[in-house]
């Protein structure tokens, strides 16, 4: 059984597991679920990405001549995270190198994840430290899964998203190839909005890098969810390619590789560098509004 810390307020509940420090349910005061339920499609609800967003070529890092196999989206989201606290309005988990991470990332780090409810909003915050020798090179992202129809609405093509923050009549996307970065795309925004169905997703997930905002909505009649981010730069949208009953919108620092490239981990284009005994510190967070 999940080792599950649930906190919230009167407007929202949530509960995070000890496994990935991954948010596993987000409950309005209705009792209605939000965050997607792990289904068959896909067996997740919101994992967090760390020390790579997306792939790299062969899943391999090569750092100083030596080749690691790291697989996609890093080991984070697999591994135990312990307490550091645990109470009415949220929690905080941490994870440090060890034996095993060294393996496949030769790189000391300690990551902590502090989640907290207030005033009807979930925010996650993610610190990566650098307890090392030397620099520390990673990218970070978050991934949760939200229902999508969102509760209380009827059909996925009713839902848009929205960009309140900039003027956009279109977004510049990259696509995947083979979870690597590969083709541009020009993505219009009538209206500013951009429509939302199924078939949005048939090539895979939409990438946004150097994305401007730091804010979106998600929207049908009937309800709503609102998201904001700081220190993360790039921007991924994901269903099940073939369709799901979930809508992820991941905010990143970092993406995958970009076809072609296969260096050392430190020149990899988006990576972050800590320095040694340095910290930085990256936010989400996402409100649900129903009339």
């Amino acid at each position: 059984m999940a080792d599950l810390h649930r906190f919230g307020d009167s407007r929202l509940l949530a509960s995070v597991s000890a496994e990935g420090a991954e948010l596993r349910s987000l409950r309005d005061a209705s009792g209605e679920e939000w965050l997607w339920g792990a289904g068959q499609e896909w067996p997740r609800h919101a994992p967090v990405l760390f020390p790579i967003v997306g792939r790299l070529p062969n899943d391999t890092l090569r750092h100083e001549g030596r080749s690691y196999r790291l697989t996609q989206h890093g080991f984070a989201r697999d591994r135990r995270f312990a307490w550091r606290r645990r109470a009415a309005d949220g929690c905080g988990l941490r994870l440090e190198a060890d034996a095993a991470t060294l393996a496949a990332y030769p790189f000391p780090f300690i990551l902590d994840l502090d989640w907290t409810v207030a005033e009807g909003r979930l925010a996650c915050t993610a610190t990566v430290s650098n307890p090392g020798p030397g620099p520390l090179p990673f990218s970070l992202g978050a991934h949760p899964a939200f229902a999508w129809p969102l509760p209380g609405t009827a059909a996925q093509q009713d839902h848009a998203l929205t960009f309140p923050e900039v003027e956009l009549d279109s977004l510049s996307a990259r696509r995947l190839t083979g979870g690597l970065l590969d083709t541009a795309e020009s993505i219009p925004l009538p209206g500013g909005r951009l429509p939302l169905h199924p078939g949005l997703f048939d090539a895979d997930a939409i990438v946004l890098p150097d994305f401007p905002g730091r804010r979106l909505r998600l929207e049908a009649p009937g309800a709503a969810l609102e998201m904001g981010w700081e220190g993360y730069g790039d921007l991924g949208l994901w269903s099940k390619p073939g369709g799901a009953g979930f809508l992820c919108l991941e905010p990143w620092c970092g993406t995958a590789a970009p076809m072609g490239w296969d260096g050392d981990f430190m020149m990899k284009p988006g990576v972050v560098i800590l320095a040694p005994g340095a910290a930085r510190s990256f936010s989400w967070w996402v409100s649900a509004e129903r009339p």
